[in-house]
């Protein structure tokens, strides 16, 4: 009875080791396969064309951007954005005209979530950018008039040249695709999050370039045409 007892406990042991052995294994093996994985894995160039797009076919508001990404480890994408914003627009509202034109910047970093499939022609990514722009602005509308003197004074509402700055968060989420040899596109979708935008005493930028219209969030599709640079 002890002797066939001590046996199921052994031959139960032993099957745990078999088990545990290959575990351990395969673990090794990931690990070793992730270090065989070069740091440096290339950089790519990327013009986002959507926002030009939009702006030939009849908007009041150009952006357009390009950006330089780096690929380390295949996992980790840091990037950096330099764009282009200008504005010039009527508000139907309270006619309004506001006009604008500046640079501006990001920086940030993606993660891609498919790093362990290489085999794939491409990768889904999510990433968190910082953004900043210092611009001036021109804003005009129809002369005010003081009720207290029966509206015989009037004061024209012009100011030009208003100096201003803004930050901003944004909450990126992406693909990028091969489409031919070095050649790939993307589409990511943005999540915006105003941090700071300075404020004129008789006036608000209604416009920020590279953020949008003000406002304390927005959304924002954007297009990339993408080259993988040759070194």
């Amino acid at each position: 009875m002890v002797s066939s007892w001590m046996l199921c406990l052994a031959t139960g042991w032993s099957q745990q080791v078999h088990k545990a052995v290959p575990a351990q294994k395969k673990a090794e093996e990931k690990k070793e396969a992730e270090k065989d994985v070069p740091l440096y894995q290339g950089l790519s160039l990327e013009w986002e064309i959507a926002g030009l797009g939009s702006y030939l076919l009849g908007s009041d508001i150009l952006n357009s951007e390009i950006a330089l990404r780096a690929n380390l480890k295949n996992r980790f994408l840091p990037v950096v954005e330099v764009g282009y914003g200008k504005a010039d627009a009527i508000n139907d509202g309270n006619d309004l005209h506001y006009k604008t034109s500046a640079p501006y910047f990001r920086i940030g970093l993606d993660y891609n979530i498919f790093h362990k499939k290489t085999h794939l022609p491409g990768y889904i990514y999510a990433g968190l950018r910082y953004g900043m722009s210092s611009f001036s602005y021109d804003v005009s509308g129809p002369d005010m008039t003081d009720p207290n003197y029966g509206g015989a004074y009037v004061t024209p509402y012009s100011y030009s040249g208003v100096k201003s700055n803004a930050s901003w968060l944004e909450g990126v989420f992406g693909l990028k695709v091969k489409i031919y040899k070095g050649f790939c596109m993307g589409w990511s979708v943005r999540y915006k999050m105003r941090m700071s935008v300075k404020e004129h005493e008789n006036s608000v930028p209604w416009y920020v370039p590279g953020f949008g219209k003000n406002a304390g969030s927005s959304f924002n599709l954007m297009y990339n045409l993408i080259y993988n640079l040759p070194f």
